[in-house]
C-alpha cells in the first residue's frame, strides 16, 4: 500500500472533484478504503477524505492528536461511545480516541489534523431531528453544525433554481454537494462534488432543478492549523 504525502496541498489553489470518479484506495486496515480529496503527510496527515467501512470492518483504538471531525453520509458508523446514522456530525476533539468500526458497512467524510488549539468541545449533532433556520435570502434554510474563532460549518439546503447573491469569502469555502446540484459561473457541480475555494474568492451560486443540499465550511482556508500536523 503506497501512501500519498501531498495532494491539493497549496490552498491558494481552488479544486473541484467530482469524487465519484475516484478510487477507493486502500487503508492499513481490512475493509476500510478512502477518497482522498486533500492531504498533507503520510499516514499521520492533515487530511479531507472520503471514507468507506465494509460490512463487519474495523479500524483498531487510536487517538486523533489533531481532532477528527466527521459527517455520515451512508449507514451506521459506530464506536464505544455509539452509533451514528446517516446525517450524524461529530467533531472529536484533539487527543481523543476511539476504536471505529461498522457492523453493516458505512460511508462518512472526515477531515483530521483540522482543529484550532482552543476548539476543544466534543460536539455530536443528529442532523435529522435538529432544528433548521432561514437563511440570508429566501429559499434558504441552515442548519449551523459548529463555529468557533471565524470558523462556521453548516448544512444549507437551496430550493430549485434559488440564486444566491455575488459574493466574497475572506476566509475561504470547502463545499460537499449532498443531493442535488449547485452550479456557478464556474461550472456544475452535481451531488458528491467537492469544492474547495480559496481566500478572497468570490462567485454567485444557484440551485439546480432538483435544488440542493449542501455541506459547507467557511473560514478556514489559509488558517496555521491547516498546515503540517
Amino acid at each position: 500500500m503506497s501512501v500519498v504525502t501531498g495532494l491539493n496541498h497549496d490552498f491558494s489553489q481552488g479544486v473541484v472533484l467530482h469524487t465519484a470518479d475516484l478510487p477507493w484506495l486502500a487503508s492499513p486496515m481490512a475493509g476500510v478504503e478512502r477518497r482522498m480529496l486533500d492531504r498533507i503527510g503520510g499516514e499521520v496527515a492533515r487530511a479531507t477524505s472520503i471514507v468507506r467501512y465494509a460490512p463487519g470492518s474495523r479500524f483498531s483504538r487510536h487517538v486523533h492528536g489533531g481532532g477528527e471531525e466527521y459527517l455520515v453520509l451512508e449507514g451506521v458508523f459506530s464506536d464505544e461511545h455509539g452509533h451514528n446514522p446517516p446525517g450524524t456530525y461529530v467533531r472529536n476533539p484533539p487527543g481523543s480516541g476511539h476504536a471505529p468500526y461498522s457492523e453493516k458497512g458505512c460511508t462518512i467524510v472526515v477531515k483530521l489534523w483540522q482543529f484550532a488549539a482552543t476548539d476543544t468541545q466534543p460536539v455530536r449533532i443528529d442532523t435529522r431531528a435538529a432544528d433548521w433556520r432561514p437563511g440570508l435570502v429566501e429559499g434558504l434554510s441552515v442548519l449551523s453544525l459548529h463555529e468557533h474563532d471565524g470558523v462556521s460549518t453548516a448544512l444549507v439546503r437551496w430550493v430549485p433554481h434559488m440564486r444566491f447573491h455575488p459574493h466574497r469569502h475572506p476566509g475561504g469555502e470547502e463545499i460537499l454537494v449532498l443531493e442535488g446540484s449547485l452550479h456557478d459561473e464556474e461550472g456544475d457541480y452535481p451531488a458528491l462534488t467537492w469544492l474547495r475555494n480559496p481566500r478572497g474568492s468570490v462567485h454567485t451560486p444557484w440551485a439546480g432543478p432538483e435544488g440542493a443540499l449542501i455541506y459547507v465550511k467557511v473560514g478556514h482556508i489559509g488558517a496555521r492549523w491547516m498546515e503540517l500536523p
